[in-house]
């Protein structure tokens, strides 16, 4: 979108602190923007300019000041960023409500990560999929490999345009580990709240419990409860993290009967999550599928990746299970979604085999029009039980 503006100007707050100081002192936005515009030898013109501001949680005036440009210079189109945002907006004055549009961003899709390929046609057709029209065999099994690669790789854009440039995995391992380098060393500025040590230490521990209910004294005996909420809390609002809360599922909205104390978590990338475990990554493409699926919690990671980044980028992201826990009768279903006025339960499944028990159950008990299972399968059906490949479960919420 930057490259259709005639001029573009890029301020880092980080970077520039005199920028900062002009934004904080000047009330008169049209003087402001004359300055910026002499600083930077750029014109700032309505409707031709993209002005993208970078690092702007350093300043919360910074943020406040947002809200004149939409009253005073609506032509013009301005872009924030930064990490810690969301905090750096509830501590923001006044944000600017109705005046300031929220988009919550996320990595690529397996679908996105296909584009970047320039595998516009499969793309097309996937778009049509569904279990009553499977794919042939032979773009089922490109689409499977695609998706290894895709597991793999993860949906950073840094370590999607490495491998599409370089077509190197290798290559890619390195660009995940500097950006796990990266994240770690943002975590310093979490302090405030929270020491990094222990922030890094609950982090960690995500990694092996993804797809589990998160237990406090998993891997971080040493921490205490509140400490542990503290850091989750911090985690999910810098979107390193998503909960997958449990919800009744008896009606809609489902969030309007969950449990806040019973959450799942996964983490924000696939390829980040095979890096930080240690997986050997070209086994881990050689094995068949159903070894490829059971690899730690990965299906389930990849599948809750796709239902948020195929959802509305203009709500905050949110994921929903369902557990029953009775003697004798525990079922679970790995995930419950809401579409236009129907739920959908999803489970995530290696391959044919199993009689999907917690399904069952939990068609007979809520009554939905159908369940889905996920999985390395072409699509079909099972009854009430509709199968959808895992490369295309984006299609469920699109």
């Amino acid at each position: 979108m930057g490259k259709s503006f005639p001029y573009y100007i890029e301020v880092n707050f980080e970077l520039e602190p005199e920028l900062t100081a002009i934004f904080e002192t000047l009330t008169d936005i049209n003087e402001l923007c004359r300055q910026i515009s002499l600083l930077k030898g750029v014109q700032i013109k309505d409707g031709q300019t993209l002005l993208f501001l970078d690092e702007i949680q350093v300043s919360s005036l910074v943020i406040h000041k947002l809200r004149y440009f939409y009253e005073l210079r609506p032509n013009l189109h301005v872009i924030a960023a930064g990490s810690l945002l969301e905090f750096a907006i509830t501590e923001s004055p006044s944000f600017g409500v109705g005046r300031i549009r929220s988009l919550f961003m996320m990595s690529f899709s397996f679908s996105e990560y296909l584009l970047a390929l320039k595998e516009d046609i499969l793309v097309d057709a996937l778009r049509d999929l569904s279990p009553s029209h499977p794919l042939p065999e032979a773009v089922h099994q490109k689409c499977l490999r695609h998706l290894k690669n895709y597991i793999v790789i993860g949906g950073m854009p840094e370590a999607v345009a490495s491998f599409v440039k370089h077509v190197d995995i290798l290559r890619v391992q390195k660009v995940l580990d500097d950006l796990i380098v990266s994240y770690q060393a943002d975590f310093p500025k979490y302090k405030t709240r929270i020491s990094t040590d222990r922030l890094i230490e609950v982090f960690g521990s995500l990694f092996y419990q993804v797809g589990s209910k998160y237990k406090y004294s998993n891997k971080v005996s040493a921490l205490n409860s509140e400490q542990i909420r503290n850091s989750l809390y911090i985690l999910e609002k810098a979107g390193l993290i998503y909960a997958i809360t449990h919800s009744d599922c008896n009606g809609i909205p489902l969030g309007a009967e969950i449990n806040p104390k019973r959450k799942k978590y996964i983490v924000l990338d696939t390829g980040i999550y095979q890096r930080i475990l240690g997986l050997d990554f070209s086994q881990f493409l050689l094995e068949n599928d159903v070894e490829f699926i059971n690899k730690g919690k990965i299906a389930e990671l990849f599948v809750g990746l796709e239902l948020l980044k195929n959802n509305s980028f203009h709500q905050p992201p949110e994921l929903y299970y369902w557990h029953r826990e009775k003697q004798g009768s525990q079922a679970e279903v790995d995930y419950v979604i809401q579409k236009h006025n129907k739920i959908i339960p999803i489970e995530v499944k290696a391959s044919a085999q199993g009689k999907m028990k917690s399904m069952q159950l939990f068609i007979e008990e809520k009554k939905p029009d159908f369940g889905v299972r996920t999985s390395m399968e072409n699509g079909g059906s099972y009854g009430k039980i509709n199968v959808w490949p895992l490369y295309v479960v984006g299609n469920l919420v699109r």
